[in-house]
């Protein structure tokens, strides 16, 4: 699968599709403002169990808090990220890559602020306990090759790095190594993540 992000920041593929779920859960940018910054997140809903629409409700505002106990935790929480990567692979993105996803809180990266103002976040269908698919790996390394050559991203980070008090994620499952060491070396940001 060959991903290609377009001049209005959506993505393509060319063996299988791109899902587009549009959430409300994002506005413009600060001026000046592009992706420098590529942050990975894992998601699971309910916590540990894959599959399913949750995360897609979740970034829509549509997830029903009476659906699972968890759930009623997060009634108003208005959150989204600009793509999830489903367990088998498969593609979906929430929101244009040119407009800030609330994807990251309340953090920090290079001593700069407010990582959603200059940030991509990419969520993996996962958690903290389970090791992660080969097939988000496969389409991992194509979305950030896609995204290396759309935008000036000079650094690639974990969820944890940006929020260190608040999230864990991508977890310790996450192979970082598999994702730097197969980027383009032409392409290849520095990486900051362990």
């Amino acid at each position: 699968m060959t991903v290609v992000i377009d001049d209005d920041g959506w993505a393509r593929a060319d063996a299988r599709r791109v899902e587009r779920v549009p959430s409300p859960n994002h506005d413009a940018r600060p001026d000046g403002d592009v992706p420098t910054l590529v942050v990975i997140h894992n998601i699971s809903l309910p916590p540990g169990e894959f599959g399913g629409r949750a995360i897609d409700a979740l970034f829509t505002n549509a997830l029903d808090p009476a659906g699972h106990p968890y759930y009623e935790g997060l009634r108003d929480l208005r959150v989204s990220s600009h793509f999830l990567i489903r367990r088998d692979g498969s593609l979906v993105q929430f929101v244009a890559c040119g407009e800030r996803a609330w994807h990251a809180g309340v953090s920090t990266f290079g001593g700069r602020p407010r990582c959603n103002d200059f940030s991509i976040g990419i969520e993996l269908e996962g958690d903290d306990s389970s090791p992660f698919d080969a097939m988000q790996y496969v389409c991992l390394i194509e979305l950030t090759h896609a995204l290396l050559r759309r935008y000036p991203i000079d650094a690639i980070a974990g969820h944890s790095e940006i929020a260190p008090d608040r999230k864990t994620d991508p977890g310790p499952f996450f192979a970082w190594a598999r994702l730097m060491e197969t980027l383009d070396p032409a392409l290849r940001p520095a990486p900051s993540a362990p």
